[in-house]
């Protein structure tokens, strides 16, 4: 990581008026050099709203500041910050990624440019894997090539999707940030609120960054976290973290290669034949992060006792978790929509995935608990993206889950199955995964007639008033 943590580098040593300048800056006392990354210094007017010790949540960041110097510290701040995104600034994220990446995990892994024969092994297992699948599922291939990434090339891959995700939170704590101004404040200094949500995407742009450079270091593929991270249709594993995974497992690296490609295939599937399924998923998280309440209490104290030469307090603030969840019925229903989506999908590719895989490798009950076990925990990286924007991505009711689509599977077959994929609202629910059982022997719903009728609606013929079957259609 660098060490201006928000990349805003330091003041030029030659102020722009020349001499004057100079003059006016050994008053100031603004001559400190890199002890004050913001250039400040003690700023003239020893009284007004900006004096130490005032009532004011910004006397510690700005020094001894009146208001006819507002102008003057708000051009500095404008050339500091910049950035004039969204409420995370992603360029910043990536860098930091990328460092984050570069330095390797802590076990000493560090990354690698995928060779040929990597890719060509990666290549081969999700070839093979894919007409295993075939016997397990009646959803056809999803993935229209495979590809071996190195770890930065996943960040890269991947961040798209990450601003899908984050961006809902962030923009939250953006306005956050502006709302712990005092009022009076707020209605004169408009640029300076602006600088606080510059400030707020610095702040996330650096904490995203280190939360997924980190989890390039963990995963194995694109969909690893139950979510369709990269780009539709592409099925992706990392060699260089693969070999780490299976390190101590005792089972051949071919093995293991072959068990993570049928999982990245079954995802892979998954998302490309059910169309509603990725913005269902991305749906539940935004409609929980609505839920997020920040604790401005805490936000506020920081700002007020921001101190310029220690910008990493700010940084510190995010890791010690700033976010709620709202304790209303409307957040939980929430948080139960969000939990069971990714239970229902982690727990389709584990029975889809045990299907294929047990009648051929001899590891497979291993490997599917190392993986069950590894999905419950999370890793370093997860929990820091769970601190940072206040949730957790976890199937917490995959053993569950896949008990109840096994149960599908014996009880309806494979088309059966997977044939509840076709709507949204027949895919169990919640108590269903209490329930399984139930759920199995119910009476199966048929969206057939409701689809045909919605048919002849969009082709003009609904109006015909005879919505009886034909004879002939018995």
């Amino acid at each position: 990581m660098s060490d201006t943590p928000f990349g805003f580098g330091l003041p030029p040593e030659e102020p722009d008026d020349g001499d004057e300048g100079k003059k006016k800056d050994q008053q100031s006392g603004g001559g400190q050099g890199p002890a004050n990354p913001f250039g400040f210094g003690g700023l003239p007017g020893a009284g007004g709203f900006g004096a130490p010790g005032a009532d004011n949540p910004l006397a510690a960041m700005f020094g001894s500041l009146n208001p006819t110097d507002l102008g003057a510290a708000f051009q500095q701040l404008g050339q500091m910050l910049s950035y004039e995104g969204g409420p995370v600034n992603w360029d910043m994220a990536k860098q930091i990624a990328r460092q984050t990446v570069s330095q390797g995990t802590p076990d000493g892994t560090k990354d690698a440019s995928v060779g040929p024969a990597e890719r060509t092994a990666v290549q081969e297992a999700v070839r093979l894997a894919d007409l295993w699948l075939d016997d397990a599922t009646s959803l056809p291939s999803g993935a229209g090539s495979a590809v071996a990434w190195s770890r930065a090339e996943w960040v890269e891959a991947t961040l798209p999707a990450w601003k899908e995700l984050v961006d809902p939170v962030a923009e939250r704590v953006g306005n956050a940030m502006g709302d712990v101004l005092p009022e009076e404040m707020q209605a004169m200094a408009g640029p300076l609120i602006g600088m606080m949500r510059s400030m707020g995407g610095a702040m996330f742009g650096t904490q995203i960054g280190q939360a997924v450079g980190m989890l390039a270091g963990e995963v194995v593929g694109s969909s690893d976290i139950g979510l369709p991270l990269g780009p539709a249709g592409k099925a992706a594993l990392l060699p260089v973290n693969i070999e780490a995974f299976g390190k101590d497992l005792g089972v051949s690296k071919e093995e293991v290669r072959l068990y993570l490609a049928l999982r990245e295939a079954a995802h892979q599937r998954l998302f490309a034949h059910v169309p509603w399924l990725r913005s269902h998923l991305f749906g539940a998280v935004e409609g929980y992060a609505r839920g997020i309440k920040v604790d401005t209490a805490k936000l506020e104290d920081v700002v007020g006792q921001f101190d310029p030469q220690n910008p990493e307090q700010l940084q510190e603030a995010l890791q010690q978790g700033m976010f709620q969840p709202e304790d209303t019925p409307e957040q939980k229903a929430a948080l139960a929509r969000l939990e069971t989506a990714l239970a229902l999908v982690e727990g389709w590719v584990d029975a889809v995935v045990h299907a294929a895989a047990k009648p051929r490798l001899t590891s497979a009950d291993a490997l599917r608990e190392t993986l069950r076990r590894r999905r419950a925990s999370g890793g370093p990286a997860e929990q820091t993206f769970a601190t940072l924007i206040g949730l957790e991505l976890r199937p917490r009711r995959l053993r569950d889950a896949s008990r109840l689509w096994a149960s599908l599977t014996d009880a309806r077959g494979v088309d059966g199955r997977d044939g509840l994929w076709a709507h949204p609202d027949m895919l169990p629910t919640a108590s269903d995964l209490d329930d399984p059982d139930g759920f199995v022997h119910r009476e199966q719903l048929d969206f057939s007639e409701l689809d045909k009728l919605l048919g002849e609606a969009a082709d003009g013929s609904a109006d015909k008033p005879n919505l009886k079957k034909d004879d002939d259609t018995e």
